[in-house]
């Protein structure tokens, strides 16, 4: 079973859901091999998570050779609420965003901060994400490769994303809880920092 394999079926197995059955897009970026997005709906919400970016691990951009086994390696799942008129453009702004270790040599890791220079989807107000501890569990992979890790993605407005860089990810968690913001809502304002 290859990673893309595992990290379907681990989909499956936490959203109890058939993979085979869900909606999926596929991205695909010259030289790379397609990243798939399946849409998932919840209970009031619609999950969004990306099958192929963890494929090979991410490694240093500046280190010679790259090893084609250990080093971390990320998946990403957005969550969000449904009605409010997300969808054109978030399986191709999340393969962009998954691509990124290869493409550009981005780690993935927690609390990281990508900025697309785009809206996430069409009309949307959020031109960058933040990444944080997802609730799937880690997908096993075999010895001696590293387990895949899904980061939960957060979309942010540039103001937000300028909080991130100026105070840290935590402050801008902080003044969204404070808020009641809901982040999860895909036409929710930026918090007022």
């Amino acid at each position: 079973m290859d990673v893309n394999d595992r990290v379907r079926a681990a989909v499956a197995r936490h959203f109890e859901v058939d993979t085979a059955a869900v909606d999926t897009a596929s991205v695909t970026f010259l030289g790379l091999e397609p990243i798939e997005i399946l849409r998932i709906p919840g209970d009031g919400v619609v999950h969004y998570a990306t099958v192929g970016g963890s494929r090979h691990p991410m490694g240093d951009p500046a280190a010679v050779l790259a090893d084609p086994v250990r080093g971390p390696r990320a998946e990403l799942l957005l969550t969000l609420r449904t009605g409010s008129g997300s969808g054109a453009g978030v399986a191709r702004s999340l393969g962009v965003l998954a691509a990124a270790p290869a493409v550009e040599g981005v780690v993935l890791q927690d609390d990281a901060l990508l900025d697309l220079g785009e809206p996430m989807w069409r009309d949307a107000p959020f031109t960058a994400v933040l990444l944080g501890a997802g609730e799937m569990p880690e997908v096993e992979l075999p010895e001696p490769a590293d387990p895949v890790r899904y980061f939960a993605v957060t979309p942010v407005t540039a103001t937000e994303a300028a909080w991130v860089r100026v105070r840290g990810a935590q402050a801008l968690r902080d003044a969204w809880s404070e808020a009641g913001i809901d982040v999860l809502d895909p036409g929710r304002g930026a918090a007022s920092l």
